[in-house]
């Protein structure tokens, strides 16, 4: 690396401590590290990280720095996932039985990924350590869901109601853009097409863009939510997951039918004439409670 890069890689590393503790401020200014606190404590976590490992880098103390480094990308990475979770409720905060059931759903991705992260890690063929392989693979995974995440809340955005102006959606935003940068960069670096410390300088300026887009976002006002264009249809999505949730007894017809028989009867009752059928209210007190009581149970 010539002086001129290594200058440029100054400015670029020195400025996300910066960015980040700006937008941290505003965050907790506006109160919006309630609302995200998973995404406030990554803005943190990546100060802090820069706080120990720029000085270790600066004094040439690599295998600390190394540690250090990967220590950090483990935090991240937690973090990083946590902040997808996050944002996925907030965006699907409307519909509450989509909401669980993705909350399930990255519970089980998590633990796939970790374990895949593991499997990785143990059948490494490379001369790279294992656990730093296994961060790797998991910190890239982390990557492919935060791409995917930015690419769903693009094609139905307009389905669920979600605003393009959100700061969630700024967030993911953010992560999004970072995370197909580098996995493009890393596809081409496993091909020769371009040497590492050209990846790491596009890197860090892809990740200052993110910084700065999350900056724009932090200080937009909060957008409300926009009507969806078919707001049936995401009904439907989330009545069908009600229903799959909470199955109808398979007895609670009875009661229904029984409450339509005797109404069925009082009402044939009622069209004969009331002196052909004597003792006709003694006969059909008993009967009108019965079926209140059968319609009340069909509503439960």
């Amino acid at each position: 690396m010539n002086w001129h890069s290594q200058t440029v890689v100054f400015c670029l590393w020195g400025a996300q401590p910066i960015l980040q503790s700006v937008v941290a401020a505003i965050f907790w200014r506006r109160k919006l590290h309630r609302q995200f606190p998973a995404f406030f404590w990554f803005l943190l976590a990546q100060i802090a990280n820069f706080a120990v490992t720029f000085p270790l880098w600066l004094s040439g103390s690599s295998a600390l720095y190394f540690w250090f480094f990967w220590l950090g990308e483990a935090v991240n990475a937690v973090l990083g996932f946590k902040v997808i979770h996050e944002i996925f409720l907030d965006v699907f905060r409307p519909y509450h039985t989509l909401k669980d059931l993705g909350t399930l759903l990255f519970k089980w991705a998590g633990v796939v990924l970790l374990l895949l992260s593991l499997v990785v890690a143990f059948s490494n063929s490379l001369d790279r350590d294992p656990l730093v392989h296994a961060l790797a693979t998991l910190q890239r995974s982390i990557g492919v869901v935060q791409l995917g995440l930015i690419l769903f809340l693009l094609l139905f955005s307009r389905f669920l109601g979600v605003s393009r102006r959100q700061v969630s959606f700024g967030i993911a935003l953010g992560f999004g853009l970072f995370a197909g940068v580098d996995l493009m960069l890393m596809a081409l670096n496993s091909g020769g097409f371009i040497a590492q410390d050209n990846l790491n300088l596009i890197n860090m300026a892809t990740w200052n863009m993110a910084i700065l887009i999350w900056f724009g976002y932090s200080l937009s006002r909060k957008a409300l939510r926009q009507a969806s264009v078919n707001h049936l249809q995401t009904q439907r999505w989330e009545q069908g997951l009600a229903d799959l949730q909470t199955p109808v007894a398979s007895d609670s017809l009875i009661p229904m039918f029984e409450g339509m028989v005797e109404r069925a009867l009082l009402r044939n009752s009622n069209l004969e004439p009331a002196e052909d059928v004597p003792g006709l209210d003694d006969r059909f007190t008993r009967p009108r409670a019965s079926s209140a009581a059968a319609g009340s149970k069909t509503r439960r």
